[in-house]
């Protein structure tokens, strides 16, 4: 909202309008009923880059970066065994929760996201914990109230099951304004090499016919932060221009995409320019739509396309993006039992916080 904001106000300079914000966010999923898909994942992230891994496949928890694999065995171990206690629990969960939705067969999709962000210039902080089930939320954490609030009728018995328990408000309290914050600054130091990089985008100017709309796309870049616009004789241009999301590379850099409906007698006649501009990065990258920038197939094969590469790049980037999507963008979480000592919050110590996950799910 901020970012479109400005962009309304014709406030362009991104990188002197926005600090960097930091965000931690782990995805915990179910399915049921997807071929060749694992019916549990757990995706641990932090500023889109994946830190660790878990599927029922497998059955192993994986660090994906170096800084995460320093972490000794042992707590490897006891995050696997963590995942798959949550396994089995997910399972039950989403037989429970197809009964009463009075649902038989047919692909079912339970999570649950949670984690934090924060601004690194104002030090704003701020939570978030959704539950989510075939795609639309189900219960989500209200930061005002402190408390679990049900967005579907069948989320009614969950809500009032986790706000009666308060051991359990307590937990997520602490978990969103300290325990989770705290976690995220180590984690930020601990790969600092990786998250505090900066990556210049490759720009270019993609057109499927001359009827089409004009594509700028960015691609390569890093940090996530990002704003990709058009302008016509030096004044943004919002009529006409639809903007695409921020999509990951395989690469661990991003893409973007704005797509501009013009005609070929109206930018020939006017000077219109695509202005990439990356959170970090003072430059700000610029290709002015002309007619030798347009890469495009049309009447051509693929052995004189002048742009043979980015197809395959923005195949990858999509195929990354389904897995993606498929394994952490739909669902619910459900709570498992732990012992008679109760609801343990998550330990904050050097070890634990490699990945704030482990004791998160216990009651």
């Amino acid at each position: 909202m901020k970012g479109f904001i400005l962009m309304f106000l014709g406030i362009v300079h991104l990188h002197e309008a926005f600090g960097v914000t930091y965000s931690l966010k782990h995805f915990y999923t179910a399915s049921s009923d997807i071929p060749n898909f694992p019916e549990f994942v757990v995706v641990g992230m932090v500023d889109g880059v994946q830190m660790v891994h878990y599927d029922s496949n497998s059955q192993r928890a994986v660090p994906k970066q170096d800084w995460m694999k320093q972490t000794d065995a042992e707590f490897w171990e006891s995050e696997r065994e963590n995942f798959f206690d949550s396994q089995q629990s997910f399972k039950v969960e989403v037989h429970i929760l197809k009964q009463r939705f009075n649902q038989i067969g047919g692909v079912h999709i339970l999570q649950y996201i949670y984690g934090c962000s924060l601004d690194n210039e104002s030090e704003q902080k701020e939570g978030f914990g959704q539950l989510r089930y075939n795609g639309e939320n189900f219960l989500v954490y209200d930061m005002k109230t402190l408390a679990w609030k049900s967005l579907k009728q069948q989320a009614d018995f969950m809500q009032d099951k986790w706000n009666h328990d308060h051991s359990r408000l307590v937990f997520w309290r602490i978990y969103f304004t300290q325990t989770c914050i705290e976690c995220l600054k180590k984690q930020v130091v601990n790969g600092k090499s990786i998250l505090r990089r900066t990556a210049s985008p490759s720009v270019s100017l993609l057109q499927k016919t001359p009827s089409s709309p004009v594509t700028c796309h960015a691609t390569g870049f890093y940090p996530s932060g990002v704003m990709v616009f058009w302008q016509k004789d030096g004044q943004e241009q919002h009529e006409d221009v639809e903007n695409g999301e921020t999509l990951p590379n395989d690469d661990g850099t991003f893409q973007k995409s704005a797509h501009l409906t013009v005609t070929p007698e109206e930018w020939k006649n006017n000077t219109y320019q695509c202005v990439v501009q990356v959170t970090g990065i003072k430059e700000d990258f610029i290709k002015v739509l002309t007619e030798s920038e347009i890469q495009t197939n049309w009447g051509k094969t693929n052995r004189d396309d002048p742009a043979p590469n980015i197809v395959p790049i923005i195949g990858v980037a999509v195929a990354l993006l389904l897995v993606v999507v498929v394994a952490v963008v739909v669902g619910v979480f459900i709570w498992k039992k732990k012992s008679k000592k109760g609801f343990v919050p998550a330990s904050t110590n050097d070890t634990d916080s490699a990945y704030s996950g482990k004791g998160l799910l216990k009651t």
